[in-house]
């Protein structure tokens, strides 16, 4: 009997520390897909706001058929956009600064729209125009707290990864940091007003 007690402990303490190790890689797991719902959310609100450009840029061009240097700036900003993708599982800081580049040509390039549109009276006044208007400024409002919301998520995964001794687990099955959006280069200088 005594010489089956150790054996006993050392079996009890291996259970102990699989069940630390299956409790630890699980909240990986939950923390990993959390990080990839919140990027979904990005997606999703950036979708929302490419498929708002094309009515937006038919009722402008109603009024403004001159301006088509600037529409066609929009739609090419928004087939950029459209045309890079990022999975969340194994993103590199790189690859979130090329979608957030995309992303921000195709904010710069409304925001050279909208500037059109301040030219046109009537287009400004065209019901269709202002509701588009509202839904687009609604969906930019919805798109930086995705990103927001993204970052919050991506912070908790990198800091529980990082905790010892989490960070076993995670190395020993491939758990990365992941990456957070950051401000444009252009965001981070103070506009120049001029009176």
């Amino acid at each position: 009997m005594k010489k089956a007690m150790p054996w006993i402990v050392v079996l009890g303490v291996l259970a102990i520390i699989a069940l630390w190790a299956a409790n630890v890689y699980n909240g990986l797991v939950s923390a990993e897909e959390e990080v990839e719902s919140a990027w979904a959310q990005v997606e999703n609100q950036y979708q929302r706001r490419s498929d708002l450009i094309p009515n937006l840029v038919a009722t402008v061009k109603g009024y403004a058929a001159h301006e088509s240097e600037t529409l066609e700036g929009v739609i090419s900003a928004r087939a950029r956009a459209t045309q890079i993708t990022v999975d969340p599982s194994n993103a590199t800081p790189e690859q979130l600064a090329a979608y957030q580049k995309a992303q921000g040509e195709l904010s710069q390039a409304l925001g050279r729209l909208m500037a059109v549109a301040e030219s046109y009276p009537d287009l400004k006044a065209n019901e269709n125009f202002r509701d588009l208007q509202a839904q687009l400024e609604g969906t930019e409002n919805r798109c930086t707290i995705a990103r927001q919301n993204f970052n919050e998520v991506a912070r908790a995964f990198n800091t529980y990864l990082r905790r010892f001794p989490n960070n076993i687990i995670a190395g020993a099955f491939g758990f990365e940091k992941k990456p957070y959006f950051e401000a444009d280069e252009d965001a981070k200088k103070a506009p120049k007003v001029e009176f």
